[in-house]
C-alpha cells in the first residue's frame, strides 16, 4: 500500500538528516524539506490537544478517536474502532462495524481515516444494507507532495491518489438508523487496488434543552 508520513525535526545545531528505510531504497519516491516557524494557538477546553504542528499543506489534524463515547452539547461521540482495518472495493472485504443505539437520533455523521485513497473516488458507505453513496474526502492542497498520478496511457486523462491517510466524513440519514443494532460497511472505491480504515467513529445528535431549532408549519 502506497503511504507517505511527514515528522517535525528540530533544527538546532543540525547540519544533515539522513532517512533510512528497508530494503533497497527503491521505496521512496521522494523527500522534501520545509520550514516552520512557531505561533500561538488557541483551542477550546473541551477539545483535545491532537496535534503539535498544523499540515504545511492545509490538511486537517490527525483523528484521535477516544476509547469511550463522550457527549458535547447533546450530541455524542460514539467509537468503532481505533485500530487499523484493512477493506478492499467489494462487499465481502468491506471494513464492517456494529454498534447498538438506545434510541434514533436526530441525523448521525461516519468519520474515519482511510489509506492511500484514489481522489475521485472516495469510498462507498452502507448502512444497515442501503447504500448512501460515497464518503466526502477531506483532501489537503494540490500542491502537497503525497499526490501521485497515474496515467495508464497517453491518451487517458491522470488520476491521482493521495499515498497517506485522509479524513472522510458521510451523513448518515436519522431513518436508516434504528434503536438496537446497527451495521456500517465502508467499501474502498473503485480501482483502489489496496486501502484500510482507521479511528472509525460515529457522531449522534439527539434533542437539546439548549439547542436552536426551527419548526415551520405547512403551508
Amino acid at each position: 500500500m502506497a503511504t507517505s508520513s511527514s515528522t517535525v525535526v528540530p533544527m538546532i545545531g543540525v547540519n544533515t538528516i539522513d532517512i533510512e528505510v528497508g530494503g533497497d531504497g527503491r521505496s521512496v519516491r521522494g523527500a522534501y524539506l520545509d520550514w516552520m516557524k512557531a505561533s500561538q494557538v488557541m483551542r477550546p477546553i473541551h477539545a483535545e490537544q491532537k496535534k503539535l504542528a498544523a499540515d504545511p499543506f492545509g490538511g486537517p489534524a490527525a483523528l484521535q478517536t477516544s476509547e469511550d463515547d463522550k457527549e458535547v452539547f447533546g450530541t455524542i461521540t460514539a467509537p468503532l474502532t481505533t485500530e487499523m482495518v484493512p477493506m478492499g472495493s467489494s462487499l465481502p472485504s468491506a471494513a464492517a462495524f456494529q454498534f447498538g443505539l438506545e434510541a434514533q437520533p436526530l441525523i448521525a455523521l461516519l468519520t474515519f481515516e482511510v489509506a492511500s485513497p484514489q481522489v475521485e473516488a472516495p469510498p462507498e458507505i452502507y448502512v444497515n444494507g442501503e447504500d448512501i453513496g460515497p464518503a466526502a474526502l477531506v483532501l489537503p492542497d494540490l500542491a502537497d507532495p503525497a499526490y501521485r498520478g497515474l496515467s495508464l496511457s497517453l491518451l487517458q486523462t491522470m488520476k491521482f491518489q493521495y499515498t497517506g491517510w485522509v479524513r472522510a466524513q458521510k451523513i448518515v440519514p436519522a431513518s436508516l438508523l434504528k434503536a438496537g443494532t446497527n451495521d456500517v460497511m465502508i467499501l474502498a472505491g473503485a480501482g483502489t487496488s489496496a486501502s484500510a480504515v482507521r479511528e472509525t467513529q460515529i457522531q449522534l445528535k439527539y434533542l437539546w434543552d439548549k439547542s436552536d431549532y426551527l419548526l415551520e408549519p405547512l403551508k
